[in-house]
């Protein structure tokens, strides 16, 4: 998993509520278990009409937005089923941190396991990153996760509150995977130990 630690990209307003993972990622899209390809099918139904044609007007269509890292969203993002495809095809399509004022458990907890920061502010603070986000390609936005300080275009900070173990995984870029690997010594050591015991 990549490292997460200084992010400074162009922040993309998105101030829709109750964004569901159907809506993130259509259940069409769900039939690979590659992490990679998913981008395509992101926010399908927003940018495609039924034809397939492109719609006009979704943000990270847009040229300003096009190589947004960071998403500004509505309340409850990531509701609904806890496909870890949302995740996959929101990181698949550059997307590294969203923040919102909350989001659904087990999306939450599936974007720390994917690499990506999801910050939960007040509403208030979102609204204030929302309208920096209204900027098009100036919207240029920093997250320092070490500091825990999201940094606006006209230099104003907000701080923000992590779990310190979700950080130090992100710090590291430590999936389940990753975490399990730090403790390969000691696991080698165990199966040593049961070879031994067993004959």
């Amino acid at each position: 998993m990549e490292k997460f630690t200084t992010l400074r990209a162009v922040a993309a307003p998105l101030p829709m509520v109750n964004i569901d993972t159907d809506k993130i990622i259509p259940k069409q899209f769900l039939k690979t278990i590659a992490r990679t390809g998913l981008a395509k099918g992101l926010f399908y139904e927003l940018r495609f009409d039924e034809d397939g044609k492109p719609k006009d007007g979704f943000v990270l269509d847009q040229p300003a937005y096009r190589q947004a890292q960071i998403l500004i969203a509505g309340e409850n993002f990531g509701c609904g089923s806890s496909r870890e495809h949302a995740p996959w095809a929101l990181l698949d399509a550059g997307i590294r941190c969203i923040v919102a004022s909350s989001f659904a458990d087990i999306f939450h907890n599936n974007c720390f396991k994917n690499g990506i920061l999801p910050i939960v502010l007040p509403q208030e603070q979102v609204d204030m990153l929302m309208d920096d986000a209204q900027r098009g390609a100036n919207s240029i936005v920093t997250v320092d996760l070490e500091k825990q300080e999201i940094t606006g275009p006209d230099g104003g900070t907000i701080h923000f509150e992590v779990d310190a173990f979700r950080k130090h995984c992100l710090m590291n870029g430590l999936d389940d995977i990753g975490l399990t690997l730090e403790k390969a010594d000691k696991i080698d050591a165990y199966e040593s130990r049961q070879r031994e015991n067993q004959f």
